[in-house]
């Protein structure tokens, strides 16, 4: 009996590692990174300028549940998806 007990163990223990190392190599720091997304897209105010995935760089001047929109040139405001800002390039 104690052998078998034994092989199991040998048997388990590197597939136990390898589901440790995926953890802390793949689903720990995709789960930090979304977590900081979304707290972006939640700070954002009017006057912070902004660049969308698109790259088209812009200064938020209206903010909805679901939508801001980004003033890009005089006279000329997208309304976009909140998930449609890449990242902030400074606060307004």
């Amino acid at each position: 009996m104690p052998e078998q007990t034994g092989s199991s163990l040998v048997f388990f223990l590197p597939l136990a590692a390898m589901f440790a190392a995926m953890y802390f190599l793949v689903w720990r720091p995709q789960s930090r990174q979304q977590k900081q997304r979304r707290e972006m897209l939640e700070s954002l105010r009017k006057g912070d300028k902004v660049v969308t995935i698109g790259g088209i760089r812009g200064v938020v001047t209206g903010l909805k549940e679901d939508a801001v929109t980004v003033r890009v040139a005089d006279k000329l405001e997208l309304e976009l998806d909140r998930s449609g800002i890449g990242y902030v390039r400074g606060k307004g």
